[in-house]
């Protein structure tokens, strides 16, 4: 098991931080600009159990793979969990969550359980790679949330 884990202090109500979450648009205002991934389908929302999310990522050159999640365990205000169905690892499981702190502050915390393909060979080459790429891409989810949240134009 490997697990990521991204938290943040956010100067908002939790009920405010996780309905913004809630919106259509967060998920693409989400990816970063560097990356090469596509929303294809969304079959609907966040709070529907067995709803899916299709993304079509480029993994190497033209290559390209779709990545097939499914939303579960929603609680609304506090988290909600997407679960890969297909794509590019073994195993994938994302907790979002918003933990409130008081009643003006919240942690923004994102939760990863996953594998890589022919682990535990693929952890001990690429695990690295894939920390460093995960750590990029929700430094960069994470400055989105804070944004929105700051006044400041995205």
């Amino acid at each position: 098991m490997t697990r990521f884990i991204k938290q943040t202090r956010i100067e908002a109500p939790a009920q405010a931080v996780f309905a913004w979450h809630e919106q259509p648009e967060a998920l693409p205002s989400l990816i970063p600009p560097w990356e090469k991934v596509r929303v294809i389908h969304q079959t609907g929302p966040i709070s529907e159990a067995g709803s899916r999310v299709t993304l079509r990522i480029n993994v190497l050159g033209p290559i390209t793979v779709d990545w097939v999640s499914e939303h579960h365990n929603y609680q609304a205000g506090r988290q909600f969990q997407d679960t890969q169905i297909s794509g590019p690892f073994a195993r994938w499981t994302h907790t979002h969550r918003v933990i409130p702190i008081d009643d003006t502050h919240c942690l923004l915390e994102d939760d990863i359980d996953y594998a890589l393909p022919l682990a535990p060979l693929s952890h001990w080459v690429a695990g690295w790679m894939v920390h460093d790429k995960l750590t990029r891409m929700f430094d960069y989810r994470h400055a989105q949330v804070l944004k929105a949240f700051s006044g400041e134009k995205n």
